[in-house]
Order: structure tokens, then sequence, then C-alpha cells
């Protein structure tokens, strides 16, 4: 399977990763008629940049942040940054600046002088983050979303993006074997919490995505947390929370490798050989029916509206997702990004989303049996040129092991 003529590697090429991105956003900067880009978000630098930073609590993460400006026509992007370790090893030494810290007014000064250098007056920048000393600083230039730059390039991914996908996705799934091998009565969440940070790190992972989810689902609607939207209420922050037999629990974790997340989801039942009912096996099989719908669907050309039609005709006409969350939604830097099928932004959206080449499709649609909770899982694929191709594969026991 390819993707744009290309096969994906066993391992990702960096500096070819980082050549093509770059390319991606300049083709994007002269299409949009933008001269460059001033990045602040933590996802939005590691894309532009391939860079690397540390983990910060929130009181420091703003103030250390790093930036990256991309300029039109530039062969390579600009990193300023408290973290110069963390820079790639392919970009340039005159490219490598120290810090702005865009949050103090000193810090914004300096900003709009690292812009007057690089751009012309006038110039129309995309900025994806607009601090208060930005904003006042930030004057003789046209400011306009970066994201009108960045979701096109981001949309679909290059095969060294796919690879660290796949890769970032084997390490989850691994963590994931070792957690549930210890799902038992009388086991708290963060016990898993714990046992799946140490072993992803230990598995190569460079840092965690999001707190794990490890939630115990109610019987029925009535019986979970009330929500402002009706439907259920997922996810809940995981604790100290003991479980016991018979809990029925979604699973939804995530950790980044090279930049790139993964998304990983499955229900497990507690217990110390736990067996689903037929009632909870019959959930399971109509959740694999919807996903094969949507599979069948799964090609160049194919909208996100076909999509939803096929999950919604292979559940009886009911649409199998939950309100506030989506059929698919996309996975790169960030564990959800476009694509996006079945939000409430309403068919017309995703009639008008055409699957291509390289996009990657997170698929979690959720069968709800009120009275017998319900089964949700998370499979992970990519377009190719003539379909799909999985990037991720872990069982789905205790419900079978197939995918």
């Amino acid at each position: 399977m390819t993707v744009d003529g290309a096969a994906v590697p066993a391992r990702p090429d960096l500096a070819r990763l980082h050549t093509d991105r770059h390319a991606r956003l300049q083709r994007e900067l002269d299409a949009r008629g933008v001269d460059g880009l001033v990045l602040l978000g933590t996802t939005a630098v590691a894309y532009a940049t391939g860079a690397a930073a540390p983990a910060l609590d929130s009181a420091r993460a703003a103030l250390f942040r790093s930036v990256a400006i991309v300029v039109k026509g530039d062969a390579a992007p600009h990193l300023f940054t408290p973290f110069a370790d963390g820079a790639p090893p392919d970009l340039p030494d005159d490219h490598l600046h120290g810090p702005l810290y865009p949050d103090l007014d000193e810090g914004a000064a300096a900003l709009t002088g690292a812009v007057g250098d690089l751009f012309p007056p006038n110039a129309r920048i995309g900025v994806d983050e607009l601090t208060h000393p930005m904003q006042r600083a930030l004057r003789e230039v046209e400011v306009v979303p970066a994201a009108t730059v960045l979701a096109p390039a981001k949309l679909c991914k290059t095969v060294d993006e796919l690879a660290c996908i796949a890769a970032a996705q084997r390490i989850n799934e691994l963590a994931m074997t070792q957690v549930q091998a210890m799902l038992r009565p009388g086991v708290r969440q963060c016990d898993l919490t714990a046992r799946f940070l140490r072993a992803v790190i230990e598995l190569g992972a460079h840092g965690n995505g999001i707190d794990p989810i490890w939630q115990v689902m109610p019987t029925t609607r009535a019986d979970g947390p009330w929500t402002t939207h009706g439907d259920l209420a997922f996810p809940t922050p995981s604790t100290d929370r003991i479980l016991r037999e018979g809990d029925v629990v979604w699973v939804d974790t995530g950790m980044h490798y090279e930049g790139y997340a993964s998304d990983f989801g499955r229900t497990w039942l507690v217990g110390a050989e736990p067996r689903p009912t037929a009632r909870q096996l019959a959930q399971s099989q109509r959740w694999r029916a919807v996903v094969d719908a949507v599979l069948e669907r799964c090609k160049p050309g194919a909208t996100g509206l076909e999509l939803c039609r096929g999950a919604t005709d292979a559940n009886d006409g009911v649409r199998p997702w939950i309100e506030h969350f989506y059929l698919a939604h996309g996975v790169g830097t960030d564990s959800a990004e476009m694509p996006l099928i079945g939000t409430d932004l309403g068919e017309a959206f995703d009639e008008h989303l055409v699957l291509a080449p390289g996009m990657v499709l997170v698929i979690e649609p959720v069968i709800w049996d009120d009275g017998a909770s319900g089964y949700r899982s998370e499979d992970i694929i990519a377009i190719t040129d003539d379909g799909w191709m999985p990037l991720s594969d872990h069982s789905y026991a205790p419900f079978g092991v197939g995918a």
C-alpha cells in the first residue's frame, strides 16, 4: 500500500520529515497569500521546526515557551528557544536563536524586532497565539489566523509522519498489554496510570499526551453524571477509585513519539477471568459491524458524510457515536485534529470533507445499550492511494482477539 506513490517506511527519516513539512508550509503560505508564520503553541512549534521541549508545569509552560517563525521563501524555519538542545540537528545554525519570552513586554518587543528583521513592512503574518504584549507590540503587520496555513498543511501526512504515528501507537499498545494484565478487582485507577506511564517511557515514548482514562461506565445513562448535552459523560478524570468485579471500563490513552500522538481506546471488563455476557458480546459485534461499514467506504474521494451514513445504517438507523465526540477524527502532532467526521457542524461540513491519501482517521463509534452499559473502541487507519491501511493492531479482549 502506498501514499502518494511511496511506501510507509518501518522507521521515519526525520530529516526528510522536517524537509517535507517545511515544503508543505511554504506551499500553503504561497497559496493563502501569507508572508509567514509566528507560532507559539507547543505542537505548532514542533511541527514547524522539529524541536523538542521538556514538559513544564502550567506556571512555567507559557513563560519558557519556544517560538517558531516561518518566512515565505526561506529554506528553513527560525527557532527561538530556551532549550537549544531540543533543536533538530538538521536546523541551520543561523536559524537557531535564544528565547524571546513573548508573554512579557520586553519579550514581545524583542519578537517585534525579530519580525522586523525577517519580514517587510506591513507583512501579512499568521499567528496561532497572540499574547497581550504581542498584541500591543505587533502593530506594523497584519495578523491573520495561522490555522489557515497550518490546517491544510497538516491534513494529509507524509509517509514519514505515518511511520511516526504507527510507532507511537505500537508503543501505546505494548504498554496497554502490560496494563490490562494487572486489571483485577481491588486495583485503583491510579495504579493503572502508574503502570502505563512507566511502560511507555521504558518502551521509548517521548512524553505522555493525555491523562490516562479508565472510566467505569454506568449501567444506564441516567445513572451517570448529568451533562449539558444530555448524552453520556465521557471522559471523566481518573482518580484513586477502586475497580470492582464486573466493572465496564472505557479506556483512552495517548502518548507521543517524535512529536506524534497515539490514540488507544478499548472496553475492558474487570475480573479475574472476565467474560462478557451475551448482551455485552452483542454490543461489541455491533461495534464491529459499524467499523466494517466505515472501512468499506474509506478510500480517496469518499466524503465524511458517506462514512457517517454508512455507520448509521449499520446501527439500524441510530447514530453510533457520542454527541460531543465524533465518528472519526484525525491524529498527528495533536491527539485530535482534522479531519473531523460526525461533529455538530452538521452534514454539510461532513459532505465537504473529501478523503485523500495521507489522511489519518481514528475511528471511534460507541454502541450504547441502556441497562447494559456500552462498548467503545478506537482503531487508527491511514487513507492510501487506493484504500486504507491500519496503523493500530491490538486485541479486543475480552470481547475477542481478532481485528
